[in-house]
């Protein structure tokens, strides 16, 4: 009997990315493109790239992929797919188009699990409306499943994390705390109910919390993945200008996880190092207790949309806080 997934990845889900401490020094070291057609890059820490072609068209490419965050095979491929498949939405584009990015101990696994986490990735990719076209795949001794997915956008109508305005209002459309349940499962401290909640979050797609965003007239818009809620929040509200206040209590999650976090049990090696950048940016105010405090920096994968709305605007989805005057970046927990 071939091993349980999870049990081969040292690092669940997008818990296994790469600390944004450690990435953004990097990045900033690149090169940027002078093509004026290039309309998003690396600039403002979005969730896609942009390219114009023309005056009604434009491109939104992502890649995003991940080791097990379930023993499942079908839903380890559906949550990964939905997950890459989220970028676009982010972006406020359609997805078209998806390959699919395959690293995998075949000799260990055989056949039959990878074709499993093929069909739930081809399932996501089809329930949003889009193709899987092809891919490629190399050996390796830790899987890792993920999708390159090609969007579409009208260049008028790209949705940045970068737009956001004065007492906006903060919603977020999944409840957190993946990355939990994720180490959890590893670690044998999740029952079927709450790995079962989980699945059902990751595989929800952001296609309608992107047309609820859109409608209440959206101005920035991100998803909420491995750099936790404070994470992305943060960049949010850097690329903005911006400071932000949140509402601890008003953070929803993902049902028993609050439990699970009342310990460092099911604490995920990625959620402390979000924990720890988060300390740079972050004011914790003195009634927020540990368990909240961990969950709003959950490694999360395949979450929902943050969008920052008019204030007084209303969108599906929980208020959490608001973007306010301010150190551009920082952010105060209540």
């Amino acid at each position: 009997m071939p091993p349980a997934l999870t049990s081969l990845s040292h690092g669940a889900g997008c818990g296994c990315k790469l600390s944004a401490a450690d990435l953004r020094p990097i990045v900033a070291g690149l090169p940027r493109s002078a093509d004026p057609r290039v309309l998003v890059a690396t600039d403002t820490a979005d969730d896609a790239g942009v390219v114009k072609l023309t005056d009604e068209l434009a491109i939104v490419q992502t890649a995003d992929f991940f080791t097990p965050i379930v023993d499942d095979p079908y839903a380890f491929g559906r949550i990964a797919a939905t997950n890459a498949l989220s970028d676009i939405y982010a972006m406020g584009g359609v997805p078209v188009s998806a390959l699919n990015l395959v690293a995998y101990p075949l000799a260990t696994l055989g056949p039959e699990i990878l074709a499993e986490i093929l069909r739930g990735g081809a399932d996501a990719v089809a329930a949003a409306g889009a193709s899987v076209v092809g891919g490629h795949s190399i050996d390796d001794p830790e899987p890792k499943y993920g999708l390159a997915v090609t969007g579409t956008v009208h260049p008028d109508r790209v949705l940045m994390n970068s737009g956001g305005r004065e007492g906006d209002t903060l919603v977020l459309t999944k409840p957190l705390g993946a990355g939990a349940v994720a180490t959890a499962i590893k670690r044998g401290l999740a029952d079927d109910a709450i790995v079962a909640r989980s699945i059902e979050v990751m595989t929800t797609l952001n296609d309608r919390g992107a047309e609820a965003a859109r409608a209440a007239g959206v101005h920035a818009l991100t998803d909420v993945t491995g750099f936790g809620l404070l994470g992305h929040l943060h960049e949010l509200a850097e690329a903005s200008g911006l400071a932000a206040e949140i509402d601890a209590a008003a953070v929803p999650a993902i049902g028993g996880v609050l439990d699970l976090l009342a310990g460092e049990e099911a604490l995920a090696g990625g959620s402390q190092r979000n924990r720890a950048d988060a300390e740079h940016f972050t004011r914790w105010g003195d009634g927020v207790g540990e368990p909240r405090r961990r969950l709003l920096c959950d490694a999360m994968t395949s979450g929902g949309l943050l969008a920052a709305i008019p204030a007084g605007a209303a969108m599906e989805g929980a208020p959490i806080g608001r973007l306010v005057a301010g150190a551009p970046g920082t952010i105060v927990v209540r």
